[in-house]
């Protein structure tokens, strides 16, 4: 999972997969401050972070603030950033303290659970072999990355972190709200960060078979409950364009 915290902003920003959070990031880091904590991404797209102005990776490893006996405390090697990829709200919380927890807006992105099985089906299948799609629902690499992405926003009970949670097939619309709500100056431009990897115009429902269906209805069964997202076919599909996958 990417993080950010901007003290300047008074933000948390958590990082979902494959639901154009890079991107988010990386339009968000324009205006982040020097005490900010900004985890790294990609080589590539931190290429793109440059070229868009943005401020790079800082403060992830010893954050502002942190004694080094708490922090020494919390870690499990020295060497271990005290932000991380895949790392649940909880610890999150941990970290930055309960009042900057409580007192910071915080908000991720989350996506039509059967269209987000696509794209990371293609992502995660971009080098080597690619399986179907059955066998990749049936592993464990794909079980393991959601209960891990369901981490990031809700406690073990299933109760959300955030205090918002947007819509990626809306993304542009809630992503200025939030702007003007937290006073960010301009509207964020997001990048194409990580994209290209899905074929253009396949709608999730002209891959996936009924058996590869009700998987992903069982593997995202929290996901469909909280955010009401139902299967649709591509005819019925929201016709607005969607942002970077």
């Amino acid at each position: 999972m990417l993080v950010i915290v901007s003290h300047r902003y008074r933000f948390i920003f958590l990082k979902t997969a494959k639901t154009a959070g890079t991107s988010i990031e990386i339009a968000l880091s324009k205006f982040l401050g020097p005490d900010d904590i900004i985890t790294p991404v990609s080589a590539d797209d931190e290429l793109l972070r440059r070229q868009s102005g943005g401020v790079g990776p800082q403060n992830y490893r010893h954050p502002p603030g942190t004694s080094g006996k708490s922090l020494k405390a919390m870690l499990n090697c020295l060497r271990k950033p005290a932000f991380y990829h895949h790392m649940p709200a909880t610890e999150v919380r941990s970290l930055v303290g309960e009042h900057t927890w409580q007192s910071y807006f915080r908000f991720c992105v989350e996506r039509n659970p059967f269209d987000r099985v696509i794209s990371l089906y293609y992502w995660c299948c971009r080098k080597g072999h690619r399986p179907c799609i059955s066998e990749f629902l049936q592993s464990a690499r794909i079980q393991l990355l959601i209960q891990r992405g369901r981490q990031i926003y809700t406690a073990s009970n299933g109760q959300l972190l955030v205090n918002r949670v947007l819509r990626y097939e809306s993304l542009s619309e809630e992503l200025e709200a939030v702007r003007l709500q937290l006073g960010i100056p301009e509207p964020l431009q997001l990048p194409l960060a990580k994209s290209g990897l899905r074929p253009p115009g396949l709608h999730y429902s002209q891959l996936l078979a009924e058996q590869d269906r009700q998987t992903i209805e069982a593997l995202f069964e929290t996901e469909l409950q909280l955010f009401q997202y139902q299967w649709q076919t591509m005819a019925a599909a929201d016709t607005l364009q969607p942002p970077p996958s």
